[in-house]
């Protein structure tokens, strides 16, 4: 199968010359997803758990318009504007994640879009 994008109105739109996610129908790659609602209101004076829940919540929508759902995530990056975060991250993160995570890096990547204090991207099997 050829590559395929995905897009779907339940997480934000993309902001730049970039697809939400793309697959190849085994396989489901998505975009870095910040803490922007739906319909594109900007959380970055949150803190980052509520940050990190957006941004999980789009990941969610993304998956699933896809066709998957964040049980098949075998790979997730984490990006960081401070490690320091990286607790409060976690927590919420582990809420989306309870059973069987997947594996993750996390890494502090200094300025992110739109001052967001993290963003999140996957890798899913459909």
């Amino acid at each position: 199968m050829s590559k395929e994008t995905i897009h779907t109105d339940d997480a934000p739109a993309a902001v730049g010359a970039y697809s939400q996610a793309t697959t190849n129908g085994d396989l489901v790659f998505t975009a870095g997803q910040i803490a922007l609602t739906p319909d594109g209101e900007s959380l970055e004076d949150e803190p980052v758990d509520v940050q990190a829940e957006q941004a999980l919540s789009n990941l969610e929508a993304v998956l699933e318009e896809a066709g998957t759902s964040l049980d098949n995530v075998l790979k997730t990056t984490v990006f960081l504007d401070d490690i320091e975060d990286f607790e409060a991250m976690n927590d919420t993160y582990a809420s989306f994640f309870d059973d069987e995570p997947p594996a993750r890096s996390a890494v502090e990547a200094g300025s992110l879009p739109k001052g967001m204090a993290v963003e999140i991207e996957a890798v899913a099997t459909k």
